[in-house]
């Protein structure tokens, strides 16, 4: 594994931590009452993009959130900012993205149970 890549997964790393915080505790209107988990983060190799992949709970909130999610991007990316200015050069562009991986596997427990 090189440098760079090592990089990249510690950035990624610190992203998913510092956007659950800023979910939970500094932008809870967001998520509008859904619990929401920060279930990965992928940065792109120069840094200038960040897709955060959320779970959302209960599922049936999912569209609603996504679109609140989307449209506070710019502070909640502000306040991701604040806390990696130190750390990066520039901070990346967000764009969330929903994993349904939970939903999907309830599915398929719900189909074996019948």
């Amino acid at each position: 594994m090189d440098n760079s890549n090592t990089r990249q997964q510690k950035v990624e790393k610190q992203i998913q931590k510092d956007m659950a915080e800023i979910l939970q505790r500094e932008m809870p209107e967001v998520t509008s009452g859904a619990l929401v988990t920060v279930t990965a983060v992928r940065v792109s190799p120069d840094f200038a993009y960040a897709k955060v992949y959320v779970s959302i709970f209960p599922f049936n909130r999912h569209e609603q959130v996504m679109r609140s999610l989307g449209q506070h991007a710019r502070p909640l990316r502000g306040l991701l900012g604040n806390r990696l200015r130190n750390q990066l050069k520039s901070i990346p562009e967000i764009q969330f993205f929903l994993d349904d991986s939970l939903e999907y596997i309830e599915h398929i427990e719900q189909a074996m149970k019948n």
